[in-house]
């Protein structure tokens, strides 16, 4: 048992540290990706299954997150024994669910474009990386609206699925960008899932609470990268952080706002209407330019988080092996 203890740790570690490095060096293929076929499977059973109600929701839900668990639990018992095996199984699950590469290139594209002064071109672009409406958005409304997204999605897509995978291997990370996607797909508030979606919008926020708080910390202890001030950014974390309408979002946002030394929040157009977010820090309103320091700032926190829970899950799991071997 203890060496089984020790090799699964030393498995999990090099498979999140090889998947990270993977989604770093590969990049997302346009077509075919799992995560889109998850989203087709998903929305053909919510097709079958929909009723305004918040137990068939749960049930959609449970449904699955709890099939995606499923079918990591089938993957490391297939590989159960077979070292090499494992580890490819462990980082081509967390190639597929870690989405850090994607997130800063579409950011990217949209910065460069603004730079250009593209305007109409960098409207065009923003749908692909965040859901406000950019008809009448201007440069710096733009540029807001990019730089949140990074911050949210540093978590959402990096530092969270690379959580669970440390907690709980390949199934944490299956499990994880299936509720995360369920929230994106029928989490939002509408009048046809307001209830239905109801389940996997708090599924998502619970599995987000512990991640988004690491974010925010790794965020202040890396603010020096992108020239800011940890004292500030903590202080913007701990007074702007539950401002926010999201119970994690704002954690990310604030401590990119102390980082950056910016001013996030304000009012955000969707295509289902207006909201009116709390001001996130005291810093000036972003610019173009400024997409190039958040996406600086999300590479550091995300390779900090891979390294970080790389290095833990074979901690957690050496040391579990010893206390079982006294304890014996």
């Amino acid at each position: 048992m203890d060496v089984r203890r020790r090799s699964s740790g030393a498995v999990w570690a090099l498979g999140l540290a090889a998947g990270y490095a993977a989604d770093t060096l590969v990049a997302d293929p346009s077509r075919g990706h799992p995560v889109a076929a998850f989203g087709r499977a998903a929305n053909a059973l919510e097709q079958r299954c929909y009723q305004d109600s918040r137990a068939r929701g749960a049930l959609f839900a449970a449904a699955c997150v709890g099939g995606s668990a499923a079918l990591g639990y089938a993957a490391t018992r297939g590989s159960r024994g077979r070292p090499l095996t494992a580890v490819a199984t462990m980082a081509a699950a967390t190639w597929i669910v870690v989405g850090a590469a994607s997130l800063r290139r579409e950011a990217s594209a949209i910065g460069d474009l603004l730079e250009a002064g593209d305007l109409a071109g960098a409207r065009e672009r923003l749908p692909r990386l965040c859901g406000r409406d950019p008809r009448t958005l201007d440069e710096r409304e733009i540029a807001r609206a990019v730089v949140e997204s990074v911050a949210e999605n540093t978590s959402d897509a990096v530092v969270a699925p690379l959580f669970w995978g440390a907690v709980a291997g390949v199934p944490g990370l299956l499990a994880y960008r299936a509720a995360n996607t369920l929230d994106a797909m029928v989490g939002h508030r509408s009048e046809r899932y307001a209830r239905f979606g109801w389940a996997s919008a708090r599924l998502d926020d619970a599995l987000n609470l512990a991640p988004a708080r690491l974010t925010g910390a790794l965020t202040a202890v890396l603010a020096p990268t992108v020239g800011g001030s940890r004292l500030e950014t903590w202080r913007t974390l701990r007074h702007d952080g539950a401002k926010h309408p999201s119970p994690n979002a704002g954690h990310c946002e604030a401590a990119a706002a102390g980082a950056l030394g910016l001013r996030l929040g304000g009012t955000n157009s969707y295509t289902s209407g207006i909201e009116h977010r709390p001001y996130l820090g005291v810093g000036r309103s972003p610019r173009g330019f400024d997409i190039a320091r958040a996406n600086r700032l999300s590479a550091a926190v995300s390779t900090a988080a891979a390294v970080g829970f790389s290095a833990g899950a074979l901690a957690i799991r050496v040391a579990g092996a010893r206390r079982g071997r006294r304890l014996r």
